[in-house]
């Protein structure tokens, strides 16, 4: 249910076409035994490697994800790139709702360093920067208009590249 809903705020908050493929497993060395998690940064190289034709790729994960400097990343991305992966692994909630709204906003975090966004310094942007649930709980579901302008000058260059349906 994560991934449809994932799905569906990327269409109506970033305007992105989507599509929901079948799971692929992780490259076994992307399993850090050491730290019981998964290696972010090797399982985005996988998903940028994938030929679907898809301009970009966004994998979702249950487990629990960290980078070679991070302890654990709720999300990460190619800044630029083809691909990103999120961890629904410390979204959890008693609230569903709530939940769901997390593992959309991470999403919609990553697709956007994807379209080549950095991290924003509107407190209340989907694009600013959060390091624990209270600051990801406290940003909005949205862009702020600066970052909103970016991610449509950029997919509509996309667009006119023959790159993306919209």
């Amino acid at each position: 249910m994560a991934v449809s809903i994932i799905a569906a705020n990327l269409q109506a908050v970033a305007g992105l076409n989507t599509n929901i493929l079948p799971s692929v497993e992780p490259p076994d060395n992307a399993y850090v035994p050491v730290r019981g998690q998964f290696d972010a940064t090797v399982i985005i190289k996988k998903l940028a490697g994938l030929e679907d034709g898809a301009p970009f790729k966004l994998g979702i994960m249950a487990q629990d994800l960290c980078s070679p400097i991070l302890s654990f990343v709720y999300g990460e991305s190619q800044l630029g790139g083809k691909a990103a992966l999120v961890s629904l692994h410390r979204l959890f909630d008693d609230d569903p709702e709530l939940y769901y709204q997390r593992a959309a906003k991470i999403s919609l975090h990553e697709v956007g360093h994807l379209l080549g966004l950095g991290h924003c310094w509107e407190n209340f942007c989907i694009m600013h920067f959060s390091s624990n649930i209270a600051a990801l709980d406290s940003l909005s579901i949205s862009f702020c208009p600066a970052c909103e302008y970016e991610i449509n000058r950029r997919l509509s260059s996309i667009v006119a590249d023959g790159g993306l349906v919209r």
